[in-house]
């Protein structure tokens, strides 16, 4: 292939640089006064060090002690998430006119506040731990789930970018779920309500909505959706209950989708798999998908012989 001549190259430049002038969002220049998503991803690694400090190490720290090292990872966060949230604020009309000290004080408090959760953060990711090994009989142990579940990391970060969404940091939340998104395929909202002892078995397909609230002891199977009924409304539905919610002590199996703000899932229920629900269930209830045919077409060119699912529905709830 030929090489580009130089007017060649210095046409194509000037090129795009005139569409840069457009004033569209995406041509922004000012690049030191922008998000910086390597720097975010790089302080949810540091926190995973804070968070499970025998798992994950950064072998450029040299330290001594235990107290040592948590310095050095909590200066360093501190210092790159304070810088972050700053600039995440300033896209916001309530600090967008504030002179850069006040608005770096209130981002320093803001990561201060966020600090003072770590012990909390904590205390429910090893009640996820729990909840992943007491629930999958394939775990070999905790190790095994902290190393290599994509849905105790993708809780990981949820917990983490919920802090901060209650905190009222702009994008930043939704930039670490994000990110956690396309490491594991689980979509979690920063501002979805996640109870104690919560289970992604497999994850693969998740989404779960920013108004969704779910209680405690609750186990996910892959695919599962809880999602918003309508989103015709756009903007205007902003703040307003979307998502489901789902109550103590309910499994739900892979490929069901609930949907809308006002569907309550009751306590101890079982949903099957693929079940579209998209009005409230009361507690204690089992629903399933009435049953099924399997076509059976014999390679000796017998006959299809059509069977139904030998299976007793009267405990369920059919939908």
């Amino acid at each position: 292939m030929e090489h580009l001549k130089e007017n060649e190259i210095s046409a194509l430049v000037s090129d795009i640089i005139c569409d840069y002038e457009r004033g569209r969002d995406i041509d922004r220049m000012v690049t030191f006064d922008e998000l910086n998503k390597p720097v975010i991803i790089d302080i949810l690694n540091k926190l995973q060090q804070m968070i499970f400090p025998a798992h994950f190490h950064d072998k450029s720290y040299r330290v001594y002690t235990l107290k040592n090292k948590l310095t050095m990872l909590l200066e360093d966060v501190l210092f790159n998430l304070n810088r972050q949230v700053s600039v995440a604020l300033k896209r916001t009309p309530e600090y967008a006119q504030m002179e850069d000290a006040k608005r770096n004080e209130a981002a320093h408090r803001i990561c201060i506040a966020f600090f003072e959760k770590i012990p909390k953060i904590r205390e429910y990711i090893e009640m996820d731990v729990q909840a992943a090994y007491e629930g999958d009989p394939a775990a070999y142990n905790t190790d095994e789930i902290i190393f290599s579940y994509p849905g105790l990391y993708a809780i990981f970060v949820n917990r983490i970018a919920h802090e901060l969404y209650l905190l009222k940091v702009p994008m930043i939340p939704r930039v670490m779920t994000e990110h956690a998104h396309s490491l594991t395929g689980v979509d979690i909202h920063p501002g979805a309500t996640l109870g104690k002892y919560f289970f992604i078995d497999h994850g693969t397909g998740i989404v779960i909505g920013e108004t969704t609230v779910i209680g405690d002891r609750v186990k996910i199977y892959q695919g599962v959706t809880l999602g918003a009924l309508s989103t015709r409304g756009g903007q205007s539905l902003k703040h307003v209950k979307r998502h489901p919610t789902i109550e103590d002590n309910v499994i739900i199996y892979s490929g069901a989708s609930i949907l809308g703000g006002d569907t309550v899932i009751g306590h101890n229920s079982i949903i099957g798999g693929n079940a579209f629900i998209t009005a409230s269930i009361p507690a204690g209830t089992r629903v399933s998908i009435k049953n099924q045919e399997l076509n059976y077409n014999y390679s000796d060119g017998s006959s299809v012989q059509r069977v139904d699912l030998d299976q007793d529905d009267s405990w369920c709830y059919v939908i």
